[in-house]
């Protein structure tokens, strides 16, 4: 068994946390991974309900297993229900990223709840910790949706120097070698959504879960595009990693030339309301190419784990 601050602090059997995808980790996805042994996230973007977040929050609390709410900085201001909605969820761990986490660690360490916060670069490192978060996780541009421009591992070590508290490593992290790698540097755990994007007990419909497993790693997009059809005021900073498609092929690097453009802005939206995965946005990471299966998230949790533990205990030969 895999030891570290990470499991120790909530229970684990293992390292792993779901990401927190919103449209894909729901009560159910959360509630396989932490009987996996890991430790299951539900995903909130802006369009989510504090009802549903309820809803999806008694799945994984009915079954006793420890669960966990990625909140989105930038949205908290304008949805304050969310944050009273997962308050009174009581997850054992609420990230709180792509923003400022200040204004909200206090309310949820008021409530005993530990908060982490996903970084990209290492100012947001410094931030982080100075609003007293208890989790970093160094996410890399190899992740899927939205994320940073910095590979996972060079990021990873510059993380690792410069706070002491728990790191966790996310971005392209899809085989029990990769855990066991990230692991190897110091990361207390990994953070993997990319591999949990066939599960069965996922939110996502199955043309999406199928054309997950059809895809191949440098199948992948960082774009604005998508954002800028909806009209989705996230912050530039963060573009999304998607499956390249054919709204992706005619409409990334003329982001400007979309925000004017009022019929291409009406076709995403109405795809993703039909599920047209030519036009809507499937965010998925540089390592879909790993995913060929579906599969519950418990066996892959459980397979991940197996396989980085034998990696683990492999290293030693190589310095013989």
């Amino acid at each position: 068994m895999i030891k570290t601050p990470l499991t120790r602090w909530f229970d684990l059997t293992t390292p792993i946390i779901g990401a927190p995808m919103a449209g894909v980790s729901g009560g159910a996805l959360a509630r396989a991974v932490s009987l996996g042994g890991g430790l299951g996230m539900i995903g909130v973007s802006g369009a989510t309900t504090a009802e549903f977040l309820t809803e999806q929050c008694a799945i994984p609390a009915d079954a006793e297993v420890p669960f966990g709410v990625g909140l989105m900085a930038w949205v908290l201001d304008d949805r304050p229900d969310l944050l009273e909605a997962t308050i009174a969820a009581q997850p054992g761990l609420v990230s709180v990223s792509f923003g400022d986490p200040g204004p909200w660690v206090g309310p949820l360490h008021d409530a005993g709840i530990a908060v982490a916060a996903q970084v990209n670069t290492a100012a947001d490192v410094g931030r982080a910790v100075d609003a007293g978060v208890d989790v970093v996780v160094a996410q890399g541009t190899e992740a899927g949706g939205h994320t940073g421009r910095r590979a996972t591992l060079p990021l990873l070590q510059e993380v690792l120097t410069l706070t002491d508290r728990p790191v966790v490593a996310a971005g392209g992290i899809a085989t029990g070698a990769g855990m066991a790698a990230v692991l190897a540097a110091g990361a207390a755990g990994v953070w993997i959504g990319t591999p949990l994007l066939a599960c069965t007990e996922a939110l996502n419909s199955p043309a999406a879960r199928a054309r997950v497993q059809a895809a191949a790693g440098d199948d992948t997009v960082l774009t604005r595009a998508f954002d800028v059809a909806q009209r989705l005021a996230w912050p530039d900073r963060w573009p999304g990693r998607a499956l390249t498609n054919e709204f992706s092929r005619t409409w990334h690097g003329r982001e400007d030339e979309l925000a004017r453009d009022l019929e291409a802005s009406r076709r995403v939206v109405e795809a993703r309301r039909t599920d047209d995965l030519d036009q809507a946005p499937l965010y998925a990471g540089e390592s879909v190419g790993l995913v060929t299966t579906e599969r519950s998230a418990t066996d892959v949790v459980r397979d991940l784990d197996a396989a980085a533990e034998k990696a683990l205990r492999a290293v030693p030969r190589l310095l013989g």
